[in-house]
């Protein structure tokens, strides 16, 4: 089973809805019981970063959630607000504390572009990762966000848009951890793919 996390800022029902139509066995929940016993995470997000992190921890979630990154006993997907609280911390409302998986920090768009950055874009894969098999380099996807990741270690980094200047816009590390900031249940067939190479992942880990 994937466990979607609820804890007040997802876009839940639609990131359910996309998993179902790839078939993958899927359960939403707000539970600590239920990320302990999943096979795969999905933390999905749609909204500000402080919030985000007081939900989480009003919810007594803060730690379950770190528990799990940290010992990547599972694999992992964020998604966009998902993506950006991997980080240690943020500008946004900030700095605030991120949930510190990833060293480095989320920055506000500086450009001339119209902020949010929003509608289709280009991610262009900087190495092979499980996540995107069989998705062509420079495939579009759906972007909602005024905020991107920048992770000190490039390492992280498998996927980059520009909008105004180019930026991380997925990571993968040990073959368990992703996320992206775009939102890949609203990123039609190539969105889909996405969904069904994790739920892949997830079978294979077991």
């Amino acid at each position: 089973m994937i466990v979607i996390f609820d804890y007040g800022m997802g876009n839940l029902r639609s990131v359910w809805k996309a998993f179902e139509r790839v078939g993958a066995p899927v359960k939403v929940s707000d539970q600590a019981g239920d990320l302990a016993k999943a096979r795969g995470i999905v933390l999905p997000g749609v909204g500000a970063f402080a919030p985000a992190m007081q939900h989480l921890r009003e919810r007594g979630l803060l730690e379950p959630v770190r528990e799990a990154l940290q010992s990547r006993a599972k694999p992992f997907l964020g998604i966009c607000l998902g993506l950006q609280l991997l980080m240690e911390e943020s500008e946004e409302d900030g700095p605030i504390e991120g949930l510190g998986l990833i060293p480095g920090r989320c920055r506000r768009f500086v450009t001339r572009l119209k902020v949010p950055h929003m509608g289709w874009n280009q991610v262009e894969w900087t190495g092979q990762v499980p996540l995107f098999e069989g998705i062509p380099s420079g495939s579009y996807f759906y972007f909602v966000h005024s905020y991107y990741v920048d992770p000190v270690e490039e390492g992280w980094t498998c996927g980059r848009t520009v909008y105004g200047e180019a930026f991380t816009s997925a990571i993968a590390r040990d073959g368990r951890i992703f996320a992206t900031q775009f939102h890949p249940e609203k990123s039609q067939q190539k969105g889909l793919q996405v969904l069904k190479n994790f739920s892949r992942i997830v079978e294979a880990s077991r």
